[in-house]
């Protein structure tokens, strides 16, 4: 579905990708795990087309899109919920998700998308009248992942999900995740809580200062000591 090749992001001078390449197949969960700046949420970034490799190549589904605009790469099937949720704070529940849906334009559809997030989290359906930034940190990055899906994505990416919560919402944050996997989903997940990350993920790239350093079946990877000991902090 996704093949990323050879990608090179700059921030101004900074070099922050260097030859990153990485691919995702179709019902593939694919975790992209490492430190704080080692260049994962730019990856997510380029591929969604807020940041312009160069050079590089990125294929989704036989089509180059990395000189695609934003939200034509949005309506050709990829979503990105970002790290940060980025909510619109003084809307409510219901109408950031309706957002999430501007490319829907049949109403019946966008009404079975909602229903579907709240399926998926009940706690967003006893909110949805309520302003989002009123929402604890876990509801928000409910928010933040069903707005993502009511695009319809066929690859959804997930940029920190985990980061800044509770250990019981962690649980049930991964266990969303989980069901979108099962349920035929393709997700490319940037986390931090790389134990988390390799235990629901089929296949996962380890990234280091702007370098896919890593890579192999989730499985091999929580098994390699040097992962181990960078990452896991101790044997799962």
């Amino acid at each position: 579905m996704l093949q990323v090749s050879n990608i090179d992001v700059f921030y101004g001078k900074i070099h922050a990708l260097k030859g990153v390449t990485l691919n995702v197949q179709v019902g593939e969960l694919v975790a992209l795990i490492g430190s704080n700046g080692a260049g994962k949420s730019t990856t997510l970034r380029a591929i969604s087309g807020l940041l312009r490799p160069k050079p590089g190549v990125i294929i989704y589904n036989g089509q180059r899109i990395d000189t695609v605009p934003p939200h034509q790469i949005v309506r050709m099937g990829i979503s990105h919920s970002p790290e940060g949720r980025r909510l619109f704070g003084r809307l409510t529940v219901q109408e950031n998700l309706r957002l999430g849906a501007v490319i829907q334009s049949n109403s019946r559809v966008i009404a079975r998308l909602q229903d579907e997030v709240f399926a998926l989290f009940p706690r967003l359906l006893e909110r949805r009248g309520q302003m989002s930034n009123t929402l604890s940190g876990g509801e928000q990055q409910m928010l933040a992942i069903g707005r993502a899906l009511m695009s319809q994505p066929k690859l959804l990416l997930l940029d920190e999900p985990s980061l800044g919560l509770a250990p019981m919402m962690v649980e049930t944050i991964f266990g969303v995740i989980k069901q979108i996997k099962n349920s035929g989903g393709t997700l490319l997940l940037v986390e931090q809580n790389a134990r988390e990350a390799l235990l629901i993920a089929d296949r996962a790239y380890v990234m280091e200062t702007g370098r896919v350093i890593l890579e192999g079946e989730a499985a091999a990877l929580r098994a390699n000591p040097q992962v181990e000991q960078a990452y896991l902090g101790g044997a799962l």
